[in-house]
């Protein structure tokens, strides 16, 4: 079995909704799909990358993908997807998206010569997992509103975007849990958003909110100040956590109770699955999150996850304000839960 083309293909998606996070307002995402073909199977990858968080900008993302080093992949033999992800990574510097596309490719060509969903040939544990569901900052009605609307859509997760003010923000969560009441679960997330004042008060107010995460509160590269933080393993680390060196780096002695795992941060399954076993082996919980992107790199993030015996949150909502994707299959969504269908690989296909 070799490699015989890799295709690159661009495309501009406006979302349904735009959102916004601590950093900006977005209202559209770029995507660069990739088809690697090897005889009669074909394997699928997205990229989307996220400047704000990696620095990868979408034309060092583009220009990745159009390189010699991936046009060099022809000929080569994709059933072992790391051996070759893992040194394309060193490659192409910046670029982890770009090298997450490739991998998850490579991942569904696999899985699909072996004849089996990506989550069986990886060793699945779990079967399928509930999926929050993501509400940008906004006004205490709209947000209102925006969960009435999902609770109806049958999720009961929400992860709430924070992050401009820490009073401003409790305050509107008091009003969501008292609008959602006890049985949904809230997530927030400040990516990076509040200094360590803000971040403190925030987790004295998170008993009484019932918050079940609280994700990145501090910025980047403040990994020591959130060691110091009360209650840090209500903490999940985000922005912190983009490779398995930075795994490493918060696990000992752990800066959080959880890390959350996105591919477009990491390069894909391969890396992803080495994080799982740090935060395995330190005991630490993992969340699986995305940008926004199309169901088949929210496919391979659901497929990876549910291998990991470490896995006990999803926020795989990212398709979900696509105003088209280019592909279809990949998972079902029930009842806000995700589960894998049967098919081979990543199930997807072309839309």
């Amino acid at each position: 079995m070799r490699i015989e083309s890799v295709d690159v293909q661009t495309i501009d998606v406006p979302l349904t909704r735009p959102y916004t996070i601590a950093s900006g307002t977005h209202d559209h995402v770029r995507l660069a799909v990739v088809a690697i073909r090897a005889g009669e199977l074909t394997g699928h990858g997205s990229a989307s990358p996220a400047e704000d968080v990696t620095g990868e900008t979408h034309t060092r993302c583009e220009s990745a993908l159009r390189s010699e080093h991936v046009s060099a992949l022809i000929g080569q033999d994709p059933r072992e997807p790391a051996r070759i992800s893992v040194p394309l990574k060193h490659r192409l510097q910046g670029a982890p998206a770009a090298v997450a596309a490739v991998d998850m490719a490579l991942h569904d060509l696999r899985a699909q010569e072996l004849g089996v969903p990506l989550c069986e040939a990886l060793g699945k544990v779990h079967h399928g997992m509930a999926t929050s569901v993501t509400i940008g900052i906004k006004d205490t009605r709209e947000a209102l509103e925006e969960a009435s609307e999902y609770l109806a859509r049958g999720f009961r997760a929400l992860k709430v975007k924070i992050g401009s003010e820490a009073v401003e923000d409790v305050e509107r969560l008091r009003a969501l849990r008292a609008h959602v009441g006890h049985r949904v679960a809230i997530r927030v997330d400040a990516n990076g958003g509040y200094d360590i004042e803000g971040a403190a008060y925030l987790l004295d107010a998170a008993g009484e909110l019932g918050l079940e995460l609280v994700e990145q509160p501090l910025p980047q590269g403040a990994m020591e100040d959130t060691r110091q933080l009360r209650d840090k393993r209500l903490v999940c680390l985000d922005e912190s956590v983009q490779s398995v060196e930075d795994a490493r780096r918060a696990a000992d002695p752990p800066a959080a109770g959880s890390f959350n795992i996105k591919l477009m941060k990491c390069g894909g399954p391969s890396e992803a699955l080495q994080i799982a076993a740090v935060a395995e082996a330190a005991g630490l919980a993992l969340m699986w999150g995305c940008m926004d992107e199309s169901r088949v790199s929210i496919a391979a993030a659901l497929h990876t996850a549910l291998a990991c015996p470490a896995t006990r949150y999803l926020d795989l909502d990212g398709h979900l304000d696509l105003s088209q994707d280019p592909f279809d299959g990949g998972f079902v969504l029930e009842a806000g839960a995700l589960r894998p269908t049967s098919r081979p690989g990543l199930g997807v296909s072309a839309s």
